[in-house]
């Protein structure tokens, strides 16, 4: 199955609807596909399968719309007359376009993979024979717990469908909590998935579901509910296992040039050539299941304005000082001269960057700065390869929801909070931060009697980063503050984190402080001073968010207006 999520499939209609349709019909259409003609075949299935991987094509789920929770974070602001503006704010309501958007696609990508659950079922062996329908079903399971993932730690809980439903009163359930959640579907599906999933498939059949996927979102889920020791096995799995390893060039995981590299766990395929899509098309699938783009517009909504696109989603100050103080190692050879680091030349565009923008030498000419923008996003945009962003406002480049970093740090928190071990913790954090070329916390502490500086502490703002020892708390607070934030940023991650730290507040009033200090202090005139440059006005990003922000209304977002008002079981 080459390129897995390309192929669009107008057959599926199938997959939307368990109808019997001679009820609506006088005369049957014998061209339609029906539960009667399909099913008949390896084909079949594995079509079938293709459209529960095209739902991961949705654009709240791996596309454009990902920037409303992209700006809910610590590293990311926006302006007031951009769409994410509510979500920076966290003045959203529950009748806001993104929140029912995104809970109906992953309901899609559910009900898919309840389909061809239910159908398997009742195959006959002759049409699937025992290894081929036990794939199927591990990949089907892994996706649907992949999706019901997305629902719980997105909005707090999940209606549980675990077959089609065959009725409007099946359809109306209950909301069920996280913990129900885990237990009945995603961690028995998942234990299912990594027993029957290959390591790799053949290069034919690349995009589909792994074990390491199947066992890094497993730990990933330990990982959320605090369960420590089973996070941190799981994670020790995969990384023992040897199937992946750190790509040499951080670029690799942010370019449409050497996709599903060793790097990727769990990758969401996009095309610039194949069924791009019309000009501004909004989606990137189509939730009546019939044939929409295979490319992503991501792009449009990161990129700069001066190229093309609507540069929505602004590297928050907080972001922009820690990537300009990832101090680049001299001595480590995956340097090539760059002054600045690697990760931050490959994330964002700051007035002073280094290097190419948009094909051409970076310098302030190459884009006008709005007042208070000190740096723009890089990471999922066309800025490598293209001199803008394409006239139809689309990108091949594809999404990587799970990446062997993301393991290798969240093993490093697993162990911390397991048993305290910040040695073995310390280990894994600095494999990340060798490859972006930057000093590793050993190197700091080698230099400075077993203390590291607390990167996450402005240095225009408060002079001086202190000087902590290393011990659980100071490495954990580092992970949370520095290493996730900076090598996961714009990836989907960073909310969710916050959220299950508890350090929501106390970040953004952090984050806060530093914005009163800079508009009563900063030299704002002419072109700012060093090192973020900022001019003509300090952008307020956390005037509102720290005010606002309420655990029990911001956590997660609010089931949708429309399934409260049409669900009668709702609140039972």
């Amino acid at each position: 199955m080459n390129k897995i999520l390309i192929k669009s499939l107008v057959l599926l209609t199938f997959v939307i609807t368990s109808c019997n349709e001679s009820s609506f019909l006088d005369e049957p259409n014998p061209n339609a596909l029906t539960e009667a003609n399909f099913w008949k075949s390896e084909s079949h299935f594995n079509s079938a399968l293709t459209s529960v991987y095209g739902a991961l094509q949705y654009r709240s789920v791996s596309g454009s719309e990902l920037v409303q929770e992209f700006v809910m974070s610590d590293l990311a602001g926006t302006e007031s007359w951009y769409r994410p503006f509510p979500f920076r704010n966290l003045t959203y309501t529950n009748g806001q376009n993104h929140l029912s958007e995104k809970w109906e696609e992953l309901y899609v990508g559910i009900f898919r993979a309840n389909t061809i659950l239910t159908q398997l079922q009742t195959v006959d062996e002759d049409i699937l024979d025992a290894t081929t329908k036990t794939e199927i079903e591990a990949q089907a399971r892994f996706l649907r717990a992949f999706f019901y993932f997305q629902l719980v730690h997105t909005y707090g809980g999940a209606m549980i469908h675990d077959e089609v439903a065959q009725s409007l009163d099946e359809l109306s359930k209950e909301l069920s909590s996280t913990a129900d959640v885990n237990a009945q579907i995603i961690i028995p599906d998942l234990e299912f998935a990594m027993s029957y999933l290959p390591e790799t498939w053949e290069s034919t059949e690349v995009g589909r579901a792994t074990w390491g996927a199947a066992t890094s979102l497993l730990g990933k889920v330990y990982l959320y509910d605090e369960q420590w020791p089973q996070a941190a096995s799981l994670f020790k799995d995969v990384i023992d296992s040897g199937v992946y390893s750190l790509t040499r060039n951080i670029e690799d995981n942010f370019t449409h040039f050497n996709e599903f590299n060793e790097e990727s766990i769990f990758e969401v395929n996009y095309s610039f050539d194949l069924n791009p899509g019309n000009s501004g098309f909004a989606e990137d699938d189509t939730t009546t299941g019939g044939a929409g783009a295979e490319s992503t517009t991501l792009s449009t909504e990161v990129g700069h304005i001066q190229y093309g696109a609507f540069n929505t989603v602004l590297a928050s100050y907080n972001l922009h000082e820690m990537l300009v103080n990832d101090e680049v190692d001299p001595n480590n050879s995956i340097n090539d001269g760059n002054l600045e680091s690697r990760r931050m030349n490959y994330t964002i565009a700051p007035r002073n960057g280094e290097g190419d923008w948009y094909l051409a030498p970076f310098s302030e000419a190459k884009a006008t700065w709005g007042g208070g923008q000190s740096a723009y996003v890089k990471k999922h945009s066309n800025w490598y390869h293209m001199d803008g962003e394409p006239v139809r406002g689309r990108s091949g480049i594809n999404f990587r929801h799970i990446r062997y970093a993301d393991v290798l740090l969240m093993y490093a928190e697993a162990v911390i909070n397991a048993n305290g071990d910040f040695t073995t913790a310390i280990g894994y954090i600095d494999m990340v931060r060798s490859r972006a070329g930057v000093l590793t916390l050993q190197q700091y502490m080698d230099m400075n009697g077993g203390m590291f500086p607390q990167l996450h502490v402005s240095k225009q703002v408060h002079g001086d980063q202190p000087m902590v020892t290393a011990n659980a708390q100071t490495v954990l607070t580092h992970i949370q503050r520095v290493e996730r934030a900076i090598e996961l940023c714009f990836e989907g991650h960073r909310f969710k984190d916050l959220v299950r730290w508890g350090i929501v507040k106390e970040v953004f009033d952090d984050l806060r402080a530093d914005e009163i200090w800079r508009e009563t202090n900063l030299d704002i005139t002419g072109q700012g001073v060093a090192p973020l440059f900022i001019s003509g006005r300090v952008r307020p990003d956390f005037s509102q968010s720290s005010q606002n922000y309420k655990p029990e209304e911001h956590n997660y977002f609010p089931i949708p207006s429309g399934e409260v008002l049409n669900n009668p079981n709702f609140n039972n």
